[in-house]
């Protein structure tokens, strides 16, 4: 027999032994009215253990379980271990739940849980911002109340949530966001929404890259392509024909430069092409760039070289050449003849500054914080006119990027610009002055081309 039936056995065989003694001792009567009185009492005690339970079972579910004796006191104590069971469950599912609703608080995309009928049941931070929710004021609203682009209304409304629905947000500055809801549960849905902005600005980039790529070949291909036909159909002159080929072998060079550019600006986005840095003479380079710069100009511009300080700098001789040479090259390229160009470099505070100031055509403030795009030209005619590939500029940031350089565009249409390239004070080492270098120093460098 189990514990329980033998403690509910005690208080009956105490009625029993109770009555039998009394029978023994005042008659039939007596054992009668002792039985009666016992049961009596065990029967209220019975019903007063029953009212306890039921008042527990009827309060807060946090109510402590009641204590008893007897049978009861076993009862009590199985009630006892189910409530901490359930207890301990239920803690374990709150800490699983809470660490459930922090990770979906710590995901960089937006969540938001939907019932049957599309309306707001929980929503992550991310998907407040990215959606303009406010949970606590719209817990319960309807999720196209809120989200009012056409887009995705037609999305919510069709069904179908294959693919993800692509809009602009008005509430995060004006963000693309792409959104897509995957059915889960009884009816219920989770929306998960992600800023793309970037992606389709890559997208965009790539896109307006193969296209410019595609015209800027086109046009000397085309060329090309209709000389060789006229070759091919007509007897030519020796001097048409020469003449000819000299424009084939222009349109050659275009095309040739176009793609150098674009293997130079491959190798400078390149993770895997690290710099090869070293320290090197300034004023040797800056000799070289205005020599080349004359010989560009052929005399139709005055072109002058002031040295302030002899330094020598540390990084790729190379990359700075051609991020200089960029920069002088588009000025000899946009500034009329009888015009002029001064080269200077100098020392300041911040490192070493190098300059290329002319007398050009200008640019509008607007154009400006556009230059160093690829492609970007604010005269699509002259630009191609001057032979340029329009990459120029995209070389020259990204050379200072990986020198920690920056580039100052000071321009106004009709007077000319000035392009500054700023070298930080790390990457910048002044040579004490010495006999070799005044002999190279501002007057000899900056006689005007003749």
């Amino acid at each position: 027999m189990t514990r329980l039936w033998l403690r509910g056995l005690v208080a009956p065989m105490l009625v029993a032994v109770s009555s039998a003694i009394a029978w023994l001792g005042h008659g039939i009567e007596a054992a009668f009215a002792v039985m009666a009185a016992g049961l009596l009492a065990t029967l209220g005690w019975h019903l007063w253990q029953l009212h306890k339970l039921a008042q527990w079972a009827a309060g807060p579910i946090d109510t402590p379980v009641p204590e008893g004796r007897g049978t009861w006191a076993l009862a009590y104590a199985a009630l006892y271990r189910r409530v901490r069971q359930r207890s301990a469950r239920q803690r374990d599912l709150r800490l699983a739940l809470d660490r459930f609703v922090r990770g979906a608080e710590a995901l960089p995309e937006g969540v938001v849980v939907l019932d049957a009928n599309d309306r707001i049941r929980w929503a992550n931070p991310r998907a407040e911002a990215h959606l303009g929710i406010d949970l606590r004021q719209d817990l319960g609203a309807p999720i196209a109340n809120l989200v009012r682009q056409p887009a995705f209304v037609l999305y919510l409304a069709s069904g179908d949530f294959h693919e993800p629905v692509v809009f602009q947000s008005v509430r995060e500055g004006a963000s693309t966001l792409s959104v897509q809801i995957v059915p889960f549960g009884v009816e219920e849905k989770l929306l998960m929404s992600r800023d793309v902005t970037r992606l389709e600005a890559v997208a965009r980039v790539r896109r307006d890259f193969i296209a410019n790529v595609s015209h800027e070949l086109k046009t000397p291909l085309t060329v090309l392509t209709g000389f060789l036909e006229t070759f091919a159909d007509v007897d030519l002159e020796k001097k048409q024909r020469q003449r000819y080929l000299a424009l084939m072998q222009e349109q050659s060079k275009n095309m040739q430069r176009l793609i150098d550019d674009l293997l130079t600006l491959s190798a400078l986005e390149s993770e895997q092409n690290i710099a090869t840095e070293a320290e090197f003479a300034i004023v040797p380079l800056l000799l070289e760039l205005s020599s080349d710069a004359k010989a560009l100009s052929a005399g139709r511009q005055a072109i002058t070289l002031a040295i302030g300080d002899a330094a020598t700098v540390l990084g790729s001789r190379d990359e700075l050449a051609s991020a200089f040479g960029n920069l002088v090259s588009n000025a000899v390229r946009y500034t009329a003849e009888g015009g002029r160009i001064a080269l200077d470099w100098r020392l300041s505070d911040r490192g070493g500054e190098f300059s290329v100031a002319d007398t050009g055509i200008g640019i509008a403030a607007e154009h400006i914080p556009r230059l160093t795009e690829r492609f970007y030209r604010v005269d699509r005619s002259r630009s191609r006119g001057t032979g340029g590939t329009g990459l120029g500029l995209a070389i020259v940031k990204h050379v200072l990027i990986r020198h920690q350089a920056d580039l100052v565009i000071e321009s106004e249409p009709g007077k000319g610009s000035k392009f500054t390239v700023l070298l930080p004070s790390r990457r910048v080492r002044p040579v004490p002055d010495s006999g070799e270098s005044n002999a190279i120093s501002p007057a000899a460098a900056s006689s005007p081309n003749q």
